[in-house]
């Protein structure tokens, strides 16, 4: 505990400490006298919260709470999540990292600069708390947005916030890391304001060396620290370079896919259509729409297809149309695998004509061309399926390939839908389809538009915090050396069985999101379960419990906000006991 000389932390200005606390921590006078009860707390920040109108603005407002008072923000956060996971991640996050460098004013994460190359481990000294879980990028391609350079660091951050709010990783634990790798964005180069290196972007050989070094740096100084890469251009070489020597994965791949395979297992049930009956026409070929693919490719193998029936279950299409192997371009690699030797020498110029051709069951959107799910496409695969599974998963709003509105009007309501953008409430023939019951959204999200009663029509609502941070929290608890791909199946397995008996009921895909904590506890038991299963984890600790053990333990590990107040408590109380036993300590209280 602290000596006489002690220095507060931020985080110890909480007005619900006692005033014996707030002398130990030599808080007294610095707040105002009244000690709160926590919910008075949040009532106030609810107020404050309302009181700004542009969602930029109360992403600051929550920025600071978080920089000032940990625990209050998370108490909020975990409150509310349906309306405060939108405002600290996407959509808001987007116009936080374009603002990165203009709203600065207060370290929030480590950078490591290309010009520290040698130096990385040294510069990982200065980071002030042990971490278990970091998430990287090189802010090369944020969201949707483009190549933002170092102003990318509110991915991160924003990531990092989640895995604390939905799986109880303490927030200490958590290290947002930016690798400054110079940017391609000349507008950027060119800000005064810009606080990144001003430099064009280093080669691939460069930024293979940097981040090698970046790797054992990390695996050094917090052995078994799980990486998360997020929103690198290219994620493949990372991945595939580290995926077998560190603890690591990449969620825009590897967690995008699981959390759409979640939702592709209740509907692929819901459609009445069997697995080797299904026809996915994927509607951009880039990381995600392929790391997606594949995770659907182990669904349908593990429901009883070969890889090739699998496989050949997917037509993907991208700017030039239909992926071929004839198609007369160099294809990237990651297509390849995916790509059609069937065409019959026919080529398919664009989505239109490949659907026509296709006649699909599931349409996948991760194209980011708003509006290419058309009325005329949404109607046609209503006439040819009973219940359409339709997943426009870009986003913002504006590059989602139809609306929420679109997809239900032109279905007759009948679309299995999940979107990767909030969209308002819908009146369908007298009925309300609401948005998490009227609540605010977050995003991206997924979300069922039909239920099985025609009494009960709802946009039901999901996105990938359904998985990530279950993956993270069953990673770090069973002490795994590698992630591995069963882990990452596990998580989607274990989360398309997360429904409640009412949500089974109403015939929703994904489990409310206000249970969220809940379903990453799930969720990290399938990791952990999958971990054991794969023989990569260490903690002994978990051998042989049953489910039921294992949930408490879980349970047990998770970082709770609401019991912080009472922990420092019990530590001030412990602490003047010793001091009042042994006469030493320097109290000052």
């Amino acid at each position: 505990m602290s000596t006489s000389d002690r220095t507060p932390d931020a985080g110890e200005f909480d007005t619900s400490h006692t005033i014996a606390v707030r002398k130990f921590n030599r808080t007294h006078g610095l707040l105002p006298p009244a000690v709160e009860h926590q919910d008075v707390q949040l009532q106030r920040c609810l107020l404050q919260l309302s009181q700004k109108q542009k969602p930029i603005d109360k992403y600051l407002y929550l920025s600071g709470i978080r920089n000032s008072n940990v625990h209050l923000f998370y108490r909020l956060a975990t409150n509310h999540i349906e309306d405060i996971a939108p405002l600290i991640y996407t959509p808001t996050v987007g116009d936080a990292c374009l603002q990165w460098s203009r709203n600065y004013v207060q370290p929030e994460g480590l950078y490591l600069s290309y010009s520290d190359k040698g130096h990385v481990a040294s510069i990982l000294h200065n980071w002030p708390h042990h971490a278990e879980i970091t998430v990287v990028t090189d802010g090369s391609r944020i969201l949707g947005l483009g190549d933002l350079g170092i102003n990318g660091m509110g991915i991160p951050v924003g990531k990092l916030a989640l895995y604390t709010a939905c799986a109880g990783i303490r927030p200490e634990a958590t290290l947002p890391l930016m690798l400054d790798l110079g940017t391609g964005n000349k507008e950027l180069r060119e800000d005064p304001l810009y606080l990144g290196s001003k430099r064009e972007k280093v080669s691939a050989q460069e930024e293979r060396e940097f981040m090698d070094e970046v790797m054992i740096a990390l695996n050094e100084k917090w052995p078994g620290i799980v990486v998360q890469f997020e929103d690198f251009k290219n994620p493949f070489p990372a991945l595939e370079r580290y995926q077998h020597k560190y603890t690591c994965f990449n969620d825009d791949i590897q967690g995008t896919g699981a959390v759409v395979l979640a939702g592709i297992i209740n509907a692929v049930k819901k459609s009445g259509v069997p697995v080797k009956g299904q026809r996915a026409v994927f509607m951009g070929a880039g990381s995600a729409g392929v790391g997606v693919a594949k995770q659907i490719v182990e669904y349908f193998m593990r429901e009883g297809l070969t890889e090739d029936e699998a496989r050949g279950c997917f037509w993907l299409v991208d700017t030039k149309g239909l992926v071929t192997n004839d198609r007369g371009d160099k294809l990237a690699q990651h297509k390849v695998y995916f790509s059609r030797n069937d065409n019959g020498g026919k080529q398919y110029k664009d989505l239109a004509e490949v659907v026509d051709y296709v006649k699909p069951t599931i349409l996948m959107g991760l194209s980011t061309i708003g509006g290419i799910f058309t009325p005329e496409l949404l109607t046609k695969m209503a006439q040819w399926n009973k219940h359409p599974i339709i997943f426009p998963l870009s986003n913002p709003s504006a590059n989602s390939e139809c609306t929420f509105e679109d997809a239900i009007k032109y279905t007759n309501g009948t679309a299995l839908f999940a979107s990767g953008s909030p969209f308002p409430p819908v009146n369908y023939k007298g009925k309300s389809l609401q948005p998490g019951q009227g609540k605010s959204t977050p995003s991206p999200k997924l979300c069922t538009a039909r239920c099985p009663s025609e009494d009960c029509l709802t946009q039901q609502l999901g996105n990938n915090m359904y998985v990530f941070p279950g993956i993270g929290l069953g990673t770090i608890l069973s002490k795994a050396t590698v992630v591995t791909q069963s882990m990452i199946y596990a998580s989607a397995q274990a989360l398309s069985t997360a429904l409640s008996p009412s949500e089974r009921s109403q015939g929703w895909l994904y489990p409310e999101i206000a249970r969220i904590r809940d379903v990453s506890v799930i969720v990290a038991m399938g990791v952990i379960r999958a971990a054991e299963e794969a023989g990569v984890d260490r903690e002994t600790r978990i051998e042989g419990m049953k489910d039921g053990e294992l949930e408490r333990w879980v349970r047990s590990k998770m970082y709770d906000p609401h019991e912080e107040t009472q922990r420092v408590e019990k530590e001030v109380h412990s602490y003047i006991q010793d001091v009042a036993a042994n006469g030493v300590g320097g109290s000052h209280l």
